[in-house]
């Protein structure tokens, strides 16, 4: 079994909001909703999300940005925008989706998602990172 579909595997089965897998091995998993689990695993697993395999919930564009901060090799997204796809194919992030939506929306499912908003206009990955951290 590849790294992706151990992520997603475990993402199905524990009931997380994400999985990160390297190697074979368990990087970081969460059920913690929202961008934080993502912005935490940065900050503790930082370079060595290089390379490693991503199974989240939701991947908009903040989370897209992130993981292409972090040099992320692929993507799973149960739910995934069409900006977050635009994100990862720019930089090159293979990718897999079950949902293709218009946009992530807030939690009460009347605007944006206020990370999605966070990161609009970004110039890169790092601004992005930047911009997220500073909101968080």
């Amino acid at each position: 079994m590849n790294d992706l579909d151990m992520a997603k595997n475990l993402l199905r089965k524990n009931r997380d909001t994400l999985v990160i897998v390297k190697k074979g091995k368990i990087l970081f998993e969460t059920n913690s909703p929202g961008i934080r689990g993502l912005l935490s695993a940065i900050d503790q697993i930082g370079k060595e999300l290089k390379a490693s395999a991503v199974a989240d919930k939701l991947v908009g564009e903040a989370a897209a940005q992130l993981c292409a901060y972090s040099n992320v090799f692929e993507v799973f997204a149960t739910t995934l925008s069409k900006c977050g796809r635009d994100v990862l194919e720019r930089n090159k992030i293979r990718y897999e989706f079950e949902n293709l939506v218009p946009h992530i929306l807030n939690s009460s499912r009347t605007d944006l998602c206020p990370f999605e908003k966070i990161v609009m206009g970004s110039s890169s990955p790092q601004d992005a990172f930047v911009r997220l951290k500073e909101a968080v």
